[in-house]
């Protein structure tokens, strides 16, 4: 009787969220979002190409037409789709549940971080083991394997708050019993804490980029913990997991007329201001770079969603595209070991910059094999499931 239940709740789930997911057949089953996947894949070939064109040709944000563009939507996008699926619809974020979830998050974001940067600076550095590992624990980007570590961070700040916003609502319910004009606070606590949140994360963004007010981001410890990359990062996490809990209503939005239009005219002014009036100073020089970050993410998220039925299991592009989003975490861990030293290309490119176009396109024509590469690696040790567990937490 309980499974049939549980069978009958499942389904109602599916239902409720037609648009959001789409089945696809696999082995034991399950629910993908596929224009999503997708999606990752994208971003994952972005993040290979600025580090192609960073790591590969030696090229820097002053140097290169692209990596100042890039830089501005790619790891948004990364932390924005991780919220958006740390989003549990039923899950009871009490202590018991959330726990285990601690656990596995220890193991999928420390031990493989850890297995790569050990091999990274072995076979990638020209400096002694030990000097190489306290080189990359010094700096917040630990020589390009901070990610998993800031998401790690990030999935417990978030851990802590569902639990806080859990026995809140108890508490609330509880009262209401006795007060019915408290359950329509109970209703509206999760719109009010997550948005107060949300712009709690943004506000501390905002004092990395004060530094005669706010000084404690120069601290060691920030470089050390890179605390200082989830406060410049955990705003869009927490906009992706805002998105997904009020679906329903951001489709509304994100199909309006006059929302996509509203969206890009702000990533055409402010990149413009970006990259060449350059009209804000002082405190507020973050401010168009900020729009723009935000700008540029939602179009690409609105573009996949609009453009789903190209990036369906059935089609060549999308099963590529999902292929990689899935692996994203084996591409990361793997991709800074395949790239090439082509300094060369790094100087042509400055011979012909500005050049956007042929900047991304020898990026992106260097990132692919490096990231069939990746995927091939990754499928050779996924050959051995506990090895595969092991490495990359699957």
């Amino acid at each position: 009787m309980k499974s049939e239940e549980f069978a009958t709740a499942k389904m109602a789930t599916i239902d409720n969220n037609k648009e959001l997911l789409t089945q696809r057949g696999r082995k034991g089953g399950g629910y993908r979002i596929e224009w999503l996947d997708a999606m990752r894949g994208f971003t994952m070939l972005l993040v290979v190409a600025y580090h192609v064109a960073q790591f590969g040709f030696g090229e820097n944000e002053k140097t290169s037409a692209a990596l100042p563009f890039l830089v501005l939507f790619r790891m948004p996008l990364f932390f924005f789709v991780s919220g958006f699926l740390a989003y549990k619809t039923n899950f009871v974020w009490n202590l018991r549940n959330t726990l285990p979830l601690v656990g596995k998050k220890l193991h999928v974001q420390i031990i493989p971080a850890v297995i790569f940067l050990c091999i990274f600076i072995i076979f990638k550095t020209n400096s002694t083991f030990w000097d190489g590992l306290m080189n990359a624990l010094k700096s917040p980007t630990k020589s390009g394997y901070w990610f998993t570590w800031v998401l790690l961070q990030m999935f417990l700040i978030y851990y802590v708050i569902s639990i806080i916003e859990y026995y809140l609502k108890k508490i609330i319910e509880k009262a209401a019993r006795k007060n019915s004009q408290l359950s329509a606070l109970s209703s509206q606590l999760s719109l009010v804490l997550w948005v107060s949140v949300w712009l709690l994360s943004i506000a501390a963004y905002e004092t990395l980029y004060l530094p005669k007010v706010f000084k404690y981001h120069q601290e060691p410890i920030y470089a050390y913990t890179s605390f200082v990359q989830t406060i410049k990062f955990m705003q869009f996490f927490l906009l992706g997991n805002i998105v997904h809990r009020y679906w329903d209503r951001v489709q509304k939005l994100f199909d309006s007329v006059w929302f996509f239009p509203l969206v890009a005219t702000l990533a055409v002014i402010c990149c413009a201001d970006i990259f060449r009036w350059h009209t804000m100073k002082f405190a507020w020089t973050n401010l168009p770079r900020t729009v723009a970050m935000y700008a540029l993410l939602l179009m690409v998220v609105m573009f996949f969603r609009h453009c789903q039925s190209w990036f369906r299991q059935e089609r060549p592009l999308g099963k590529v595209m999902q292929y990689a989003g899935v692996r994203t975490l084996d591409i990361y861990l793997l991709h800074f070991l395949l790239i090439p030293s082509l300094p060369f290309v790094g100087k042509w490119l400055n011979l012909n910059h500005p050049n956007f176009l042929l900047d991304i396109f020898c990026s992106i024509t260097v990132a692919i094999p490096v990231l069939a590469f990746c995927l091939l690696i990754s499928q050779i040790l996924h050959t051995s499931k506990p090895l595969g567990k092991f490495l990359f937490g699957k």
